[in-house]
């Protein structure tokens, strides 16, 4: 294992990589040091041949508890910040995860918050503890949706129950998000990390390659054009068509065996 200031980070002979949110002292709300070090995980991920599959959690049964971005020190004054970029660091950090070409997987452990909901809810599948306690809190506090949140929920989250996080802000648990079909795997709070650590390692062993550009496709879609999104089809097909994983598919299925995915 490795860690930076706000990470734990355990790699593993598997190729399953879990990151551990370690701010406990701030509830695991992410500064701006540990959102641009979990950026540059993620954006080296791409290259990273023994990495085949992400868990992202908090330490001490709390998730993530929103930006801890920095507070205009003359609050009282006229400001001097320029808020327009005063989250650039997060929406990059929602950004890699958004294009992060191996599968991620969170596991919600705790009191989600703010950009916590944008974390949780990147990853390509999502373990939560059904007690687990989400609130929106921008509009709460008088602020609009920021840091990536206003682009990526609207692409995840159904859109009448958007406003109902967003507007209302009322708290909500894992299991109302479960009913919204925004879980993927609503259990008990002691099962959330193994259960999450189960589906890195079905994904780990899987076609490496093939999961990454399953994913792009996906997201690119969700921007494109039809004819953007067929063209991408196409290279992305021809891109996968002569990898050792392909090929040990088909094998696979004609010689009627399990595949042995190697992540090429």
């Amino acid at each position: 294992g490795s860690s930076s200031a706000g990470l734990k980070i355990e790699r593993r002979d598997d190729g399953v990589a879990i990151i551990r949110l370690a701010r406990a002292e701030r509830h695991n709300a992410i500064d701006a040091e540990t959102a641009r070090d979990l950026t540059n995980f993620l954006t080296d991920a791409n290259v990273d041949r023994d990495l085949r599959s992400i868990v992202l959690t908090g330490i001490d049964g709390k998730f993530c508890t929103g930006a801890d971005a920095v507070s205009d020190p003359n609050a009282s004054k006229p400001s001097t910040l320029d808020y327009r970029y005063a989250t650039e660091n997060f929406r990059r950090l929602a950004q890699a995860l958004w294009e992060v070409e191996k599968p991620v997987v969170t596991a919600v452990n705790g009191t989600v918050a703010g950009f916590g909901w944008t974390f949780a809810l990147l990853g390509d599948l999502v373990v939560a503890d059904c007690d687990a306690r989400w609130t929106h809190v921008f509009t709460r506090r008088g602020m609009v949706p920021h840091a990536g949140d206003p682009y990526f929920l609207a692409r995840i989250i159904p859109f009448h129950r958007l406003n109902e996080i967003a507007l209302l802000s009322d708290t909500l648990t894992s299991a109302d998000l479960d009913n919204w079909g925004l879980i993927n795997r609503c259990v008990v709070a002691e099962e959330v990390e193994p259960t999450a650590v189960g589906l890195a390692e079905r994904l780990a062993s899987g076609p490496t390659r093939t999961l990454g550009l399953t994913k792009r496709l996906y997201r690119r879609s969700l921007s494109s054009d039809m004819a953007t999104a067929f063209e991408d089809e196409r290279n992305a097909t021809a891109l996968i068509s002569t990898t050792a994983d392909r090929h040990e598919g088909v094998a696979s299925f004609v010689e009627r065996r399990p595949a042995n995915f190697i992540g090429d």
